[in-house]
C-alpha cells in the first residue's frame, strides 16, 4: 500500500505561481514512477506531468509544457509541481499518483494508488 498526501494548492491570481507537494509513505518511494493529474468542475480527469522513478525522465502535458516543472527528492518521499504563470484555465483539484510499472504512463488509469487531491483557483 501507498498513501500519497497532497499540499500546496490554494487562491492565487493569473501570472502568480504555487508549489503543489505530494509526500508519499507505506513503499519504497525510489521505486515509483510519480504523476500529476487535474480534475475541472464538470470535466474528466487530465493527466498534467509524470515523472520516472528511475532516470528522471519527464512527460507534460502540452499546455503546461514550460509553465509547470515537475521534480522529486526520494530522500524526502516527496514530489513536486512548480507552476508559474498560472492561468484561468488551470484552476482544478489537483491529485497526485504513484504508478508501480516501470513504463512512465500518462493514463490514469494506469496508475495505482491516488491522493485525495488539492484545490487549486487561479483568479483572473
Amino acid at each position: 500500500q501507498v498513501q500519497l498526501v497532497e499540499s500546496g494548492g490554494g487562491l492565487v491570481q493569473a501570472g502568480g505561481s504555487l508549489r503543489l507537494s505530494c509526500a508519499a509513505s507505506g513503499r519504497t518511494f525510489r521505486t515509483l514512477a510519480m504523476g500529476w493529474f487535474r480534475q475541472a468542475p464538470g470535466k474528466e480527469r487530465e493527466f498534467v506531468a509524470a515523472i520516472s522513478w528511475n532516470d528522471g525522465n519527464t512527460y507534460y502535458l502540452d499546455s503546461v509544457k514550460g509553465r509547470f516543472t515537475i521534480s522529486r527528492v526520494n530522500a524526502k518521499n516527496t514530489v513536486y509541481l512548480q507552476m508559474n504563470s498560472l492561468e484561468p484555465e488551470d484552476t482544478a483539484v489537483y491529485y497526485c499518483a504513484a504508478d508501480l510499472s516501470v513504463v512512465l504512463s500518462t493514463t490514469a488509469n494506469e496508475y495505482d494508488y491516488w491522493g485525495q487531491g488539492t484545490q487549486v483557483t487561479v483568479s483572473s
